[in-house]
């Protein structure tokens, strides 16, 4: 891995605690671990890599200052409509990016997003791909694997009509 990608790796872990999703103290402690071992240079990182499992409940606190050393910290948009538009697109640039497997990033828009937003129009074709996926639709014709490149393309294309920020 190198620096660049921990750092990745470092900032994807931010946005998912900014939306509320759970990552274990253990994920945080190997995030910088690996991140330390990448060459990443930051003064909490040994201290955040070197935590012992007894040590744990320390990881999301120094986890925190890496990412303030490294400029990485993510806060959502105030607003909570704003917010979860940027959890949608969040969620959309991980499935296009290979970080979340296309059916159970298109779940997450759906059941965290769409429903809170009232099902926006465009987000229906997400919603179509994640109700396809789990099995809910009467077309049965199409394979699993074509129903996941559905989604991913109903990714890219719910990134390709993003407005600007």
């Amino acid at each position: 891995m190198t620096g660049e990608e921990a750092k990745a790796r470092l900032g994807r872990l931010a946005r998912a605690r900014a939306f509320g999703c759970h990552v274990g103290s253990d994920q945080l402690v190997q995030a910088g671990l690996d991140a330390l071992l990448a060459d990443v240079d930051s003064p909490s990182l040994p201290l955040l890599a070197g935590l012992a499992r007894r040590e744990e409940p320390e990881a999301p606190e120094l986890f925190d200052h890496v990412l303030d050393e490294l400029g990485l910290s993510f806060e959502p948009p105030a607003d909570p409509t704003a917010a979860q538009w940027a959890h949608a697109y969040w969620l959309a640039e991980e499935i296009t990016d290979g970080g979340l497997d296309p059916a159970t990033g298109v779940d997450l828009i759906w059941t965290e997003v769409a429903e809170t937003l009232g099902y926006p129009d465009a987000l229906a074709p997400i919603v179509h791909c994640a109700i396809s996926l789990a099995g809910q639709d009467d077309d049965r014709t199409a394979s699993f694997e074509a129903l996941r490149l559905d989604a991913l393309q109903a990714a890219r294309d719910l990134l390709g009509h993003r407005p600007p920020p």
